[in-house]
């Protein structure tokens, strides 16, 4: 009878194990995908939207030339007035800061301070919480189960009407390949004071671009006026550095900006920025050499073989022809001062 209730104990042990190992697999699973989420910062970055959402390839830290040039994007210039089309979200369709707001309010991508110094810190301990954000700018929010919520009204996106750029040119020597890569944006909202003097530049907090750009793929954006089915998206908007600004800092050893550079003479700071640029230009035009001499060797080099045969036969029988005639014009003159001599000769005769 014990024996037969021990039996009947150990299966019932068995049973009960088999049916609550899947529940403990559920259990590590999702103890699994909280591990994954807090590797990949909390920003829902999965895999399966890296696949579907390639990434640029990142600056190589090796490169043998590089320049840092920091620019101020205008919005109410054409070439970037499609980062601010619409004000306000249509359906899907978002302008930039809006889709960078929702983005950093939701926690999917980080923000860094903007300090006063204007350089960019993006490291752990330059993150800034939305909330301070929100509350340092006077943006209305509400706070529910400790999740923030902004109405697209409350968004201040009419007043972000520039953005500070930080690119980087440089020579990439693996392929011999010159490249411009954005490194990272900050949207500057431009408010007017009670008195309706000039509007002042409040920078909001600092995005890092390699964070931003897999869901910069996903949205479009306009890129003619003329034609409204022009568009592309986003990250390709940057990549191919379609946005136009005026260049006010770049990284140097005093940390000054062209401003101070130039003080307040505005002719001094237009003609620094327009050096930088022909510096830039140059670079980029002379990594193999002089562009002229390139195109006169490949002018060259592309002449039809029949061609540069013909031009070589009318050369040979230009310059025989050339060296006859000299010849036939120096045996005439030889002759003919020959007889003149005899005849000056034979009256020189006559007269003796």
């Amino acid at each position: 009878m014990k024996r037969s209730i021990l039996i009947f104990a150990f299966f019932n042990f068995l049973i009960a194990t088999v049916v609550a190992q899947p529940k403990r697999s559920r259990v590590q699973a999702n103890t699994e995908q909280q591990q994954q989420k807090k590797q990949t910062g909390g920003q829902g970055m999965t895999e399966r939207m890296r696949i579907m959402y390639p990434t640029a390839l990142d600056m190589p830290e090796d490169v043998v030339w590089r320049r840092d040039i920091y620019r101020e994007i205008d919005l109410n210039k054409e070439e970037n007035s499609g980062l601010y089309f619409p004000v306000e979200p249509v359906g899907k369709q978002l302008n930039l800061f809006t889709y960078i707001f929702k983005l950093a309010l939701n926690g999917y991508i980080p923000v860094y301070e903007y300090r006063l110094d204007g350089n960019e810190v993006l490291e752990a301990s330059a993150k800034v919480d939305m909330k301070t954000v929100l509350d340092n700018y006077h943006i209305f929010y509400e706070e529910a189960d400790g999740k923030l919520k902004v109405d697209n009204s409350d968004i201040p996106s009419a007043e972000v009407t520039m953005y500070y750029l930080k690119e980087s040119a440089y020579y990439d020597q693996a392929n011999s390949s010159f490249h411009i890569k954005v490194l990272a944006l900050c949207p500057v909202m431009l408010r007017e004071d009670d008195f309706g003097g000039e509007a002042a530049k409040y920078p909001l907090f600092w995005v890092k671009y390699s964070d931003v750009e897999p869901y910069l793929s996903r949205q479009s954006v306009m890129t003619s006026d003329k034609n409204n089915a022009a568009t592309m998206t986003m990250d390709d908007y940057f990549t191919l550095n379609r946005y136009k600004g005026k260049i006010y800092k770049t990284t140097n050893m005093l940390g000054k900006t062209l401003a101070q550079i130039a003080g307040n003479d505005s002719t001094k700071l237009s003609a620094e920025q327009k050096r930088i640029e022909a510096e830039l230009e140059a670079f980029r035009n002379n990594i193999f050499g002089d562009k002229q001499k390139r195109d006169s060797l490949d002018s060259i080099a592309n002449i039809d073989p029949k061609a540069a045969k013909k031009m070589r036969s009318s050369r040979t029988s230009s310059s025989s022809s050339t060296t006859k005639a000299s010849r036939g014009k120096s045996s005439k003159s030889s002759s003919s001062s020959g007889g003149n001599s005899s005849a000056r000769v034979s009256v020189r005769r006559q007269r003796h």
